[in-house]
């Protein structure tokens, strides 16, 4: 009992600095290596000789449907891992078992309807998003194998998810390394060896996802572990379905508005630059996201720390990790900003050596990161309130830099700025949205520090 106990009393009394590097370096090495697997197939697409710029083109219009696809997959992950997260530290063990087998059945339910509905209207879902009579052979031949596995990618992140918060968090990082690493070697194989093109890209990480999928629900099965499927396997409650979808559905509007973001962009650049202007936003896209990773990395490490300390009534703590996780998320975010504005072009050509699109994603990667200096901030910002139990707050900081400025952007500056319009959105989009996060900081900090350590902070809104 004293050893279980160790792990959770170490968060109220160990060195924050220590802590949060023991939380977040899994966390850093398990997102980045995520970045990493959706950048490879950029990379080694963007290479196929003669058609890259257009496959790579055509992979940035499929953006919004994985965003989609990944927007089901979290609505039921994210609300199971947090019931499974509860009755473990219940000890309720059996009644975790039956959450497991629930997100089971309801991966499985979800998957299959997005599968059928998204094959059936898949080149006009294509066209809505952006491609033309160029790009979508290759979005086409991609998406359709990616969404023919796509419940195997929904069970693997969910259950990844699960193992992770089940205290094993070593076995949940091995996963995702194995399939970066998997997928690396075979996208060459069946792109180029094969000469599968873009589709040898698409099967490779339906492969990997796969076999991540196969040892996950091996290692769920073992009836050793404290957590594992109860029979039946395929068992649905009605009440902890509603129960999981309403927790994932934060994170589920989340990657909805990403989603709807993503086809403003495309539908702008396509209208205002053409097909390689969109796959410029492909490129930048996939290279930026590396560092945002790395920053959700480090919001995964305080997460623990934050909700743990304010569950304590140890304000003073959750001050502390809240200022030194912003100071390396935004040392992460300006080494982002510094390489877009000095060397773009050192980055782009990691994904293509074709001179137009080189020349158009430098641009629109020193004009989209022109304001990223900061972006640090605002999503550790918004972190904090979601492990505060604010969850409105957080919501609110997540949503308003992609609804309430970047999509009324996107709109009005290429109206007169026409394409350079489309990549100024996200700088100006950016800083307001800093500007905002910082102002709900100053505020609940103003409370934090007329409250005591150990005074009840009820008044704040928050879960105490």
């Amino acid at each position: 009992m004293a050893a279980s106990l160790a792990a959770p009393l170490e968060l109220g009394s160990e060195k924050i600095g220590t802590l949060l590097k023991k939380y977040a370096v899994p966390g850093i090495i398990a997102q980045t290596a995520a970045s990493l697997y959706n950048m490879v197939d950029s990379i080694y697409i963007g290479h196929i000789p003669e058609v890259g710029p257009y496959a790579i083109s055509g992979l940035a219009v499929t953006f919004p449907l994985m965003n989609i696809s990944i927007a089901l997959g979290t609505l039921v992950g994210v609300g199971a891992m947090t019931l499974i997260s509860i009755l473990l530290g219940q000890k309720n063990y059996e009644a975790a078992g039956k959450v497991l087998s629930n997100t089971l059945t309801l991966n499985v339910i979800i998957g299959i309807v997005f599968t059928v509905v998204a094959l059936i209207f898949l080149d006009p879902i294509l066209y809505f998003f952006g491609a033309s009579d160029k790009t979508i052979p290759f979005a086409r031949d991609y998406m359709t194998i990616i969404i023919l596995g796509n419940t195997f990618s929904h069970l693997m992140h969910g259950f990844n998810g699960i193992i992770r918060s089940s205290g094993h968090p070593k076995t949940a990082m091995g996963l995702t390394l194995f399939t970066v690493i998997f997928n690396a070697i075979l996208d060459p194989v069946f792109i180029f060896g094969l000469k599968m093109g873009i589709s040898g890209a698409a099967l490779a990480t339906v492969i990997c996802q796969l076999l991540a999928l196969a040892y996950t629900l091996k290692f769920l099965s073992d009836k050793k572990r404290f957590l594992h499927f109860t029979k039946p396997w395929f068992r649905l409650d009605g009440r902890i379905a509603k129960q999981s979808l309403a927790i994932g559905l934060g994170p589920f509007l989340m990657n909805c508005a990403a989603s709807l973001v993503a086809l403003f962009v495309n539908q702008q650049l396509r209208k205002y630059g053409g097909d390689l202007a969109i796959g410029a936003y492909g490129i930048v896209n996939r290279f930026t996201m590396l560092f945002v990773m790395v920053c959700m990395g480090f919001n995964q490490g305080l997460q623990p720390i934050a909700g743990y300390n304010y569950g304590a009534r140890q304000y003073h703590r959750v001050k502390e990790v809240f200022s030194l996780t912003a100071k390396w998320e935004v040392l992460v975010t300006l080494i982002c900003f510094l390489i877009s504005l000095l060397v773009p072009e050192v980055a782009v050509r990691l994904f293509t050596n074709d001179p137009e699109l080189v020349a158009l994603s430098s641009r629109g990667l020193r004009l989209m990161n022109s304001g990223f200096a900061l972006v640090g901030f605002g999503m550790v910002s918004s972190n904090l309130f979601q492990c505060l139990g604010m969850v409105r707050k957080s919501i609110f900081l997540s949503l308003s830099r992609q609804l309430l400025f970047l999509l009324p952007l996107l709109y009005t500056l290429p109206l007169w700025f026409k394409e350079e319009g489309v990549w100024l959105s996200f700088p100006i989009s950016d800083l307001l949205s800093v500007v905002v996060s910082a102002i709900f900081i100053i505020i609940l900090f103003r409370k934090f520090n007329r409250l005591q350590d150990g005074d009840d902070a009820s008044s704040l809104g928050g879960a105490v």
